[in-house]
């Protein structure tokens, strides 16, 4: 610490963040999907230089004494979950998107028609809630044009809380 890297802490969205927005989604019956990043923490840029040594099994005959010159973040690195969410939120305001002053992993744009589209993020994890299946889909596209992503369709359970809906009542 303070030689290889200096900051570790990541953000992730708050519990109660994901109860506000499960309620917004039952009083105002929006539709609610899920998506996971693939492999989340390779996509972070690195701040430093950082060496290492040459896996197992990856070693060149001759060179086994050269070490890797990382270009990107790694899993395992201590730096790797804030630079993760460094590029995401990057992005995410390069989308035009307003990350709330609340919960730093809380995004949302106002739409044309005065509804919002709302992104939570939990590392990896994420809920988009909105009125509207193709601003959705829109925010999905733009997700995986930049991300390798998982389409988890209608969100069914986030950190370890099931979510179960009753649309006809309004209730989740």
């Amino acid at each position: 610490e303070g030689i290889d890297y200096n900051e570790v802490f990541s953000p992730v969205v708050k519990h109660s963040s994901i109860r506000i927005l499960l309620a917004l989604v039952a009083q105002f019956d929006l539709e609610l999907a899920q998506l996971d990043v693939k492999t989340a923490f390779l996509h972070g840029d690195l701040e430093e230089e950082i060496y290492m040594s040459q896996p197992e099994g990856f070693k060149v005959a001759g060179k086994e004494n050269w070490v890797c010159k990382l270009q990107k973040s790694l899993y395992g690195l201590k730096q790797s979950p804030r630079q993760w969410y460094k590029r995401f939120d990057r992005f995410m305001i390069g989308q035009k998107y307003t990350r709330s002053h609340y919960d730093h992993c809380v995004y949302f744009r106002k739409l044309q028609d005065g509804t919002f589209i709302y992104l939570l993020l939990y590392v990896d994890d994420m809920l988009i809630a909105c009125k509207s299946k193709v601003e959705i889909e829109r925010l999905k596209t733009q997700l995986s044009n930049e991300f390798e992503m998982k389409d988890l369709g209608e969100a069914r359970k986030i950190l370890g809380m099931e979510i179960e809906r009753d649309r006809a009542k309004g209730k989740i």
